[in-house]
């Protein structure tokens, strides 16, 4: 059986719902803004196909590939859940590698050791008539590093870091968020909140 994660696609997605913004450098104290933009579609079963791309100039789009495990899927890519989870853990550890880089701080190693816990009753109650829902419990992460520098240094590495992370941003602050459903191709409804 062919397992896929992803391969570099040829082109950057084409939203047809949307108009991607182009990048535009940012002139400081301003903050440099970004999108990643995503086109994903369903195949048979669980398959899902996804072209990704971040707008910032020298990124390759990629094409990502989904699954869930049987029997609903094949086990033939990550779920879901296993790229936003990586996703977390992959952009605070960008930020801690960034900055400790940056300000010369001496690092033996450094690891990331992450748990992320979801409660469903998707599998069981939506047989006994029930409506499907979900949500995220925790995010616990923990940042390990070896270094001859002193305790306080380490602790503001971490401390920048996450304040710079997006991702963790994301999970501690309110973000206002939109679904739009465009059913043949007409617009059947919109929902947005504040994140409040």
């Amino acid at each position: 059986m062919t397992y896929r994660v992803g391969t570099r696609a040829t082109g950057a997605p084409t939203p047809t719902a949307f108009t991607p913004d182009p990048f535009e450098r940012a002139k400081a104290p301003d903050p440099l803004q970004f999108e990643v933009n995503l086109v994903a579609e369903a195949g048979t079963m669980q398959h899902k196909t996804g072209s990704v791309s971040v707008n910032i100039p020298g990124f390759s789009p990629l094409t990502l590939y989904c699954d869930e495990q049987p029997p609903v899927g094949e086990d033939q890519a990550p779920p879901p859940l296993a790229y936003f989870c990586a996703g977390i853990g992959f952009c605070l550890m960008t930020h801690l590698t960034d900055i400790y880089s940056a300000r010369k701080i001496e690092i033996t190693s450094l690891k990331l050791e992450q748990r992320v816990r979801f409660a469903t009753n998707l599998g069981h109650m939506r047989e006994l008539g029930h409506m499907t829902n979900g949500k995220t419990e925790l995010v616990e992460t923990h940042v390990l590093i070896e270094s001859p520098e002193p305790r306080d240094r380490i602790e503001a590495l971490l401390a920048e870091a996450e304040g710079a992370c997006m991702a963790h941003f994301a999970l501690r602050n309110p973000i206002p968020w939109t679904t739009r459903l465009v059913h043949n191709g007409e617009e059947a409804l919109s929902h947005s909140g504040n994140g409040a």
